[in-house]
């Protein structure tokens, strides 16, 4: 399982994505139409990291692979919630492109506009957009449901699930309200927002879903397999979003499949822009405040010296993550796959 666990995890969503769109095209062609949009967008890539910590949580502690095949669709269920908030992200943002692709709402458009019909385009896109993230919801309840474990498990595993949902749409919440509040705007509100949004729904409760999963075969680790989750997951998480926000301003977009500068149009309030907002003299502040363009405003945030200073943070937090694993009770290959990934999720280039 482990050396095709991405494949595995994708065949899952494609088997299940079938059946649905199936059935919807029963009732309508043009609902088989609309769900295919979104299977479009479930399988059109990305890292599947939250299915991979999840599936490294649970490995931990159940040791070689009981039963794997068991709590696959679990797994899957996180990457069907992970496309609900991206499109409903994408919306938001008002963004055009996604892993390289025209974003769903964007596609909903172009398709309003080669018909011809009646009524604003971009709002027929964004309308449609929301019902793909909500189904793509509601795809993930349905599928976590298949998972072949004990009633009590599952029961337990929503909760957890439940929990990462309500975290992700917070943090989302204030991320969208710290962009209409300047006066709010700091580097710790910032990774206050990250921890919540990001680093939460990516990295810690995957890894405390795929230890829920497990059950109870490490009667007496719990705690201590918990905590060390909690302090791996909260540290890589925040160094993946730390990460992002460079990238947003300085990727190459061919291979993040976004346009770079997106968040200093935004003016999005990321850890990165609020420590250059700190370091910066009064000049580089009027500049970033001002009307320059953007490859000018990432020129100023690099002057300011809050890019070496990002990535500074982004190396303390995979120490803080990796001393934190040295002390977990769990599983040595696991171990040593977590310690890999805590490098590859925070070094990404995309």
């Amino acid at each position: 399982m482990p050396l095709n666990l991405i494949e595995a995890v994708e065949g899952t969503l494609a088997d299940f994505l079938a059946r649905e769109i199936a059935a919807l095209d029963e009732i309508d062609p043009a609902l088989g139409g609309f769900a295919r949009a979104a299977r479009d967008s479930v399988l059109a890539g990305g890292k599947r990291l939250r299915p991979v910590f999840a599936y490294w949580g649970w490995r931990g502690v159940t040791g070689m692979e009981p039963r794997a095949d068991a709590v696959l669709p679990a797994l899957a269920a996180l990457e069907l919630l992970h496309t609900f908030a991206l499109v409903h992200d994408d919306v938001m943002d008002a963004s055009d492109t996604r892993r390289g692709r025209p974003t769903v709402h964007r596609v909903f458009e172009a398709q309003h506009v080669a018909a011809g019909r009646r009524g604003q385009a971009a709002r027929f896109g964004e309308a449609a957009a929301v019902l793909i993230g909500d189904l793509c919801l509601i795809w993930a309840d349905r599928l976590l449901g298949t998972a072949d474990v004990d009633a009590d498990v599952l029961l337990a595993t929503r909760r957890c699930y439940d929990q990462m949902r309500i975290e992700a749409v917070a943090g989302q919440y204030l991320d969208v309200l710290g962009e209409s509040e300047p006066g709010s705007w700091s580097v710790a509100r910032a990774l206050k927002v990250a921890r919540h949004k990001t680093a939460g729904y990516t990295v810690l409760r995957p890894l405390h879903f795929g230890l829920t999963l497990a059950g109870k075969p490490f009667a007496g680790r719990t705690r201590a397999v918990t905590d060390a989750y909690s302090g791996y997951g909260l540290a890589v998480g925040e160094a993946f979003q730390l990460r992002d926000d460079l990238l947003g301003v300085y990727g190459e977009p061919s291979v993040t499949g976004k346009p770079a500068g997106d968040d200093l149009v935004a003016g999005k309030p990321t850890a990165l822009l609020m420590l250059a907002r700190e370091m910066a003299s009064t000049a580089q502040l009027a500049e970033l405040d001002g009307a320059v363009d953007v490859t000018r405003k990432a020129q100023v945030v690099a002057e300011t010296g809050a890019p070496e200073r990002v990535e500074k943070m982004i190396e303390e937090r995979v120490a803080a993550a990796l001393h934190a694993l040295r002390r977990a009770p769990i599983d040595d290959a696991a171990r040593e796959i977590l310690t890999g990934l805590a490098v590859t999720a925070t070094q990404r280039q995309a």
